[in-house]
């Protein structure tokens, strides 16, 4: 009986309502090369246009199978797998929990440079079976220009070349059998060689005559066996042609070698780690927790300077020793620099970085490196989660309660979801840490449904910083308009006579956060979004934050024409340039998205300041957390009612957490450090728990409001957005999903628990000329429910009327 090999697949740029796993047919000569987690090349569609696809499942069919109407795959892009049998379930998983694509679950678990593009090429079909003068001018043009060109020509080049809107003409051409279309493929980054030689084992020397150079470096290949070209001409003083005549009379070989792009770093100095009983207490926990291998979660709740790391780094160093891997997570790229400096230390190149920081080159490098087994240890942002260990024992979420591990592209996950899928598929460990878990995960460690380890106490001599609350109203009230309480100034002029340093928060980056005009009362905001301009001092130029539109500050209202505009609101460079005026003598280094835009400026800038060669550090939250400069015993808070009063029901909990925080990056050496609060509210509770770092007595009291207001963790929340350059249709499009929404549950789905919250318009309404509204969901977040919002996603994707509204499902929105 004839046997039949049946690649299901999914397929990248497929629309979700269409996406499923498709089945295609392996050609005997692909059946040894086609693998579970291989891509390759597929025809899709009516036209068959080749695009890549996973293979996420292989099945044998027999005769009796019909298989008349399934096309075959064209190639194999990859000889080996590029994600394991854990990935590809993770893919699934993402599918159900994200509402993406099965292919674009698989586009985020792969480093950019490892990616496939398909261009379609032309050329002119040879033998050529008509004559020139046959064809009219315009053929003839074509006709001639690719023959011109000698090789195949990609079809941007003859869109741009003879202004075509698309390419009907090059197919009916094709149809015509004068040209000849073909889709090809090609990564953007290659992998990296170098040219190597080596002894031929049975090469021989009779009846050859050598030079001495030629004798110099075959000795020194008899004795190192293979060696890279350059380093041998390096050490025997020879040049390259020296070995070519070697390899030509047959006594040695070229090859390639690969090797690895690793990202610069600094490393410090090993450290020994020496634990207090209560950080004993703790690592003993967790240990106990990893060696159950369970999928246990487990909770790491300590003060800030408690020494979470050296607990993290012994534990690491048990689960290397077992031949696991492990993954920390950071949420901002400034943090890495410092956390890879610790690890590279004490284990070498066992270490593999991930962040969007790497060139592509890098990126690709370091997935590989771990891949082929030969890093331990993956440390980064949120891509880090896809490490891809075959044997994973730990993974760790510093600073777990950080937005940024939350993805705001498709597919929209929680790396801390992702996270429990891995530790719970290889029976490892999961750590959430921090000083402000988030109430979720705090609630989910008191309900004990997670493990909890505490750390109350800061390592060493360190002690908590004094905090000191400054009420602007009476700076107001002193006649002081600045950004800088009289307090506050004082104390920075005490650090730069004693040599110490200043860390300073605002979370606005920027000169001024609005422009107005005092004639029209009007705002100046973006041509393309609903949101005001942002005023940039280093380039003179007004700046919008969402979609990147910039115009150069001419001083003109553009809706009176007016000269009379004024600034309003301060950002980040505008503290740098009065702190430069009233401390002339100071060295101040600014941090924010606009300064640390070039690759390794985090680590360069965070290294400067750790090294003493500036005296004040301004910057947004990238400065506020996770940072250990045992130097700096001052942080000053500019604004912290900017944090309190966002119209977000986590914004008392962001509030205090960044308030925790970044107080905490005080006083960390053997002096008492000091952080001064500024604010316009100092009544408000949450100051006063922040400065103390009582998370205990904030959570009892948030607690409350939640459990009240039904929000996380007594209920998950779903936001349906809808995007449409049609204001009138993108409301007409949430009306309408409502419709079928409430159908579905009043048809199937009566028994869910879910309370509906709008239509209604975003909260910034327009972006990039885009509009968009939103429908939240209250809801519990499991297999029904996510089985009901799926098919009604599928169902309103089929309506026609709006195929050119965008709709997309996020759970764990950011924005609501």
């Amino acid at each position: 009986m004839m046997s039949m090999l049946i690649a299901q697949v999914a397929v990248d740029n497929t629309v979700y309502h269409f996406d499923k796993i498709f089945d295609y047919l392996v050609k005997p000569e692909h059946c040894d090369q086609v693998k579970v987690g291989c891509r390759v090349l597929v025809p899709f569609g009516r036209g068959n246009k080749k695009r890549q696809a996973m293979v996420m499942g292989l099945m044998t069919a027999h005769d009796d199978y019909d298989a008349s109407k399934l096309k075959e795959v064209s190639s194999v892009l990859d000889a080996s797998p590029v994600i394991n049998d854990e990935m590809v379930e993770l893919v699934h998983f993402m599918k159900a929990h994200c509402f993406c694509t099965y292919y674009d679950a698989v586009r985020a678990m792969l480093p950019a440079g490892i990616n496939y593009k398909i261009t379609t090429e032309y050329s002119v079909v040879k033998p050529m079976e008509f004559e020139l003068f046959d064809l009219d001018d315009e053929r003839r043009r074509i006709v001639q220009f690719l023959l011109k060109k000698g090789s195949p020509v990609k079809k941007e080049l003859l869109l741009d070349t003879f202004g075509y809107d698309d390419t009907s003409v090059l197919d009916q051409m094709c149809n015509d059998n004068i040209l000849k279309r073909n889709d090809s493929t090609f990564r953007r980054t290659g992998d990296k060689s170098q040219k190597m030689v080596r002894i031929n084992e049975d090469a021989s020397t009779d009846n050859i005559k050598l030079t001495d150079k030629q004798n110099s470096v075959l000795e020194l290949l008899t004795t190192v066996g293979s060696v890279c070209v350059k380093e041998l001409c390096y050490y025997t003083g020879v040049t390259a042609s020296v070995v070519d005549s070697l390899v030509k009379k047959g006594l040695a070989t070229y090859y390639d070698d690969e090797v690895f792009r690793i990202p610069k770093s600094n490393v410090s100095q090993k450290r020994d780690v020496t634990l207090t009983d209560e950080q004993t207490t703790a690592y003993e926990s967790l240990l106990n927790d990893y060696k159950q291998n369970k999928g246990i979660v487990s909770v790491l709740y300590g003060i800030t300077g408690s020494g979470k790391t050296s607990v993290f780094m012994k534990l690491i160093d048990d689960v290397v020793k077992d031949n696991k891997g492990v993954i920390v997570m950071v949420p901002e790229i400034a943090l890495t620099s410092q956390l890879i400096s610790i690890f590279k230390s004490n284990f070498n190149d066992k270490v593999a970085v991930f962040h969007s920081g790497l060139s592509l080159g890098e990126r690709l490098d370091e997935y590989k490196r771990v891949k082929n087994g030969m890093a331990s240890i993956a440390i980064g942002t949120r891509s880090a989660v896809f490490a891809p260990f075959d044997n994973l024992g730990l993974i760790i979420m510093d600073e777990e309660q950080e937005h940024t591990y939350k993805s705001e592209g498709k597919p929209r996950f929680h790396a801390r979801e992702l996270a429990k899928f891995r530790a719970v598929h290889n029976n490892a460990l999961l750590v959430l840490a921090s000083a402000t878990p988030s109430v979720e995960t705090f609630y989910n460690a008191k309900c004990g449904k997670y493990h909890i380890a505490t750390l109350t106490n800061r390592y060493g001599t360190s002690t908590l910083p004094d905090i000191l609350v400054a009420d602007m109203n009476e700076e107001v009230s002193m006649g002081n308009t600045t950004q800088f309480s009289s307090l506050l100034l004082e104390n920075i002029e005490e650090n730069l006579r004693y040599n110490k340093q200043t860390i300073l928060l605002l979370n606005r980056r920027g000169h001024n956060t609005f422009v107005s005009c005092r004639n029209c009362r009007e705002t100046v905001v973006c041509p393309n979004c609903s949101i005001s301009m942002t005023y940039h001092s280093a380039n003179n130029r007004l700046m919008c934050h969402y979609c990147g539109y910039s115009k150069n500050y001419d001083g003109i209202c553009p809706t009176c024409n007016g000269h009379s505009l004024r600034f309003g609101g301060t950002g980040t460079q505008r503290v740098e340039n009065e702190l430069a005026s009233i401390f002339p003598d100071a060295r101040i280094l600014r941090m924010d998205t606009d300064a640390t835009m070039s690759k390794s400026s985090h680590e360069k800038k965070l290294s400067e300041f750790s090294n003493g060669d500036y005296d004040i550090l301004v910057g947004t939250q990238m400065v506020a957390k996770g940072l250990d400069f045992p130097n700096v015993t001052l942080v000053g808070v500019l604004s912290a009612d900017q944090m309190l009063y966002s119209d977000d029901y986590r914004s008392f909990e962001n509030a205090f957490s960044m308030i925790t925080q970044v107080v905490g990056r005080s006083g960390r050496g053997s002096e008492k450090g000091r952080a001064i609060i500024q604010t316009y509210t100092p009544e408000n509770p949450i100051i006063a728990l922040g400065a103390s770092q009582n998370f205990e007595a904030f959570y009892a009291d948030e607690i409350k409001i939640r459990k009240a207001m039904l929000y996380p963790p007594f209920a998950q929340l779903c936001l349906v957005g809808f995007v449409c350059d049609n204001s009138v249709k993108v409301s007409k499009a949430a009306g309408a999903f409502l419709n079928l929404l409430t159908e579905s549950l009043n048809r199937e789905f009566s028994d869910i628990p879910i309370r509906i919250l709008g239509p209604s318009a975003s909260a910034v309404p327009k972006v990039n000329n885009k509009y968009r509204y939103k429908i939240i969901l209250k809801c519990r977040n499991d297999s029904k429910f996510r089985a009901m919002l799926a098919s009604v996603l599928r169902e309103f994707s089929k309506k026609k009327e709006y195929l050119d509204v965008t709709v997309f499902a996020d759970m764990h929105p950011l924005e609501l």
